[in-house]
């Protein structure tokens, strides 16, 4: 199996890319240790379990005991997944408003350097580690009058660049998956995916003519916490269908 005997940790895992990411681990051998604000609740967390057996939802939500908590249990983390999701609110820089481009980058740039800050000391350790940033394919192309929302993607993209140039001497990889049209919730609610004449609209950008599934999302994601990603780093996977 893909990812037998690894520890994946997964944030915000009740978001974008976190089920998907979680599943596919698991059907690959994974250990899955999941975060999410959420979690603070112990029905959240059982509910999260039952849905994903095998899986340790932890109940910290600060990041630093969050990190904690993992090695103290399983003695090693050998992924993070930064799993960051952010309304993309339409805001032309007519009427863009400062403190939610500062929310947009806080949430996508500031809070994943935030986690490899703390998660890097124990990679280095083991002289080994797969940070995978699920980010966005927007910044690979620009999209008018989202430029909060892009732009701090493109700053968690950016930091791929710089952080697999310096974390690779110790082992570490450092990749993200830049996902656009990807089946979830958070970007695709159910209201809009029953609206045929839009999804008709969005799906005729799309080169594969549909949308992506959670699962092949977590699939890339998944392979690039595995050992077989051992040579890939500093690397923005486009996920969007040709899109990007």
């Amino acid at each position: 199996m893909l990812l037998k005997d690894r520890v994946i940790l997964i944030t915000n895992v009740e978001k974008f890319a976190g089920h998907g990411t979680s599943a596919v681990a698991l059907v690959q051998g994974a250990t899955v240790v999941a975060h999410d604000p959420t979690f603070e609740a112990p029905s959240a967390r059982r509910a999260f379990e039952s849905r994903h057996p095998g899986a340790h939802a932890l109940s910290a939500t600060d990041p630093a005991t969050m990190i904690e908590l993992a090695l103290k249990r399983h003695g090693r983390i050998d992924a993070l997944v930064s799993n960051d999701a952010f309304p993309a609110l339409r805001a032309p820089i007519a009427e863009a408003r400062l403190e939610d481009y500062r929310t947009a980058l806080e949430t996508m740039a500031v809070a994943p350097f935030r986690l490899i800050q703390l998660v890097a000391p124990a990679m280095k350790k083991q002289k080994s580690g797969r940070i995978v940033l699920v980010s966005s394919a927007a910044p690979l192309r620009g999209i008018a009058n989202y430029a909060p929302y892009v732009s701090a993607r493109a700053a968690a993209n950016g930091l791929v660049s710089s952080l697999a140039k310096e974390l690779g001497r110790d082992g570490i990889t450092v990749n993200a998956v830049g996902s656009n049209y990807v089946e979830n919730p958070d970007y695709f609610p159910p209201a809009l995916l029953a609206n045929k004449e839009a999804m008709a609209k969005i799906t005729a950008q799309i080169p594969l003519g549909r949308l992506g599934k959670p699962e092949e999302l977590g699939a890339a994601i998944c392979f690039l916490c595995s050992e077989q990603a051992g040579f890939i780093t500093g690397h923005v996977l486009p996920h969007a269908g040709g899109w990007a």
